[in-house]
């Protein structure tokens, strides 16, 4: 089933309305939030984001934790690390989010970006609630390079696996028209994306919009999953196929 995504094009939300230029940023970057917060997540990017040693480890904690919705004890935020809408982000206990991660909770709602406890986040990676919230449960280990963006939402439960170089979510565009780009022609989503508990996805697997993989799954390596995949499978290919995990 195909649902239309509503959304405002970044070209638009960076230069399409008559607000200045600041409160542009702010809105993208931030969120509707008071000039006193946005000042504390300005600082916190100019003086910590990029700092290094355990003085940059220690101020980063320090300075972002207050921005968040909700945030638990032995939180680690590595260099260069992206926040965006930190006040929709939520994460709990022993979080390890590496170097040059972005977390984007801009259009993610009022459910946001909701990171369960011992979760890592390894460098490079980008978790988007795009037009939708993501949801990662407790003890998900995520490789580097991986790209959870959410057309229509992501729930991955606990204990899962994801290999470095992962795609997951992405939505489509319409195609049916020739008269206009179709980069113009506007985009749909098939529906949220599940990963169930305890499964593994191998490196550079693909994960397409409206799939649900059931729990202690095993994704071959380089597979792109484009239906729904049972409980307690193997699968692998393009399209990725399943045999019972014997």
């Amino acid at each position: 089933m195909q649902q239309k995504i509503e959304r405002e094009t970044l070209i638009h939300q960076l230069c399409g309305t008559h607000s200045s230029s600041l409160r542009r940023y702010k809105i993208k970057a931030a969120g509707e939030i008071s000039w006193f917060k946005f000042f504390r997540y300005e600082m916190a990017n100019i003086f910590c984001a990029q700092l290094g040693g355990g003085v940059g480890f220690m101020l980063r904690k320090a300075a972002y934790g207050p921005l968040f919705e909700k945030v638990g004890p032995g939180l680690i935020i590595g260099r260069g690390v992206v926040f965006r809408h930190p006040g929709r982000i939520s994460l709990g206990r022993q979080v390890a989010i590496d170097d040059n991660v972005m977390l984007d909770a801009s259009g993610a709602g009022t459910e946001g970006l909701r990171i369960g406890n011992h979760v890592i986040v390894s460098r490079n990676c980008i978790i988007q609630g795009k037009t939708g919230p993501v949801a990662l449960g407790d003890r998900v280990d995520i490789g580097a390079n991986t790209i959870i963006t959410s057309p229509g939402g992501i729930s991955i439960d606990s204990s899962v696996l994801i290999a470095g170089n992962c795609y997951i979510g992405g939505s489509q565009y319409y195609a049916n028209r020739q008269d206009i780009p179709i980069m113009d022609q506007g985009l749909y989503t098939r529906g949220p994306i599940e990963i169930g508990k305890g499964s593994w996805l191998g490196a550079g697997v693909i994960v397409l919009d409206g799939v649900r993989i059931g729990k202690m799954c095993i994704v071959g390596a380089g597979a792109v999953v484009t239906k729904d995949l049972p409980d307690y499978v193997v699968a692998k290919g393009i399209p990725a196929r399943f045999t019972p995990n014997t």
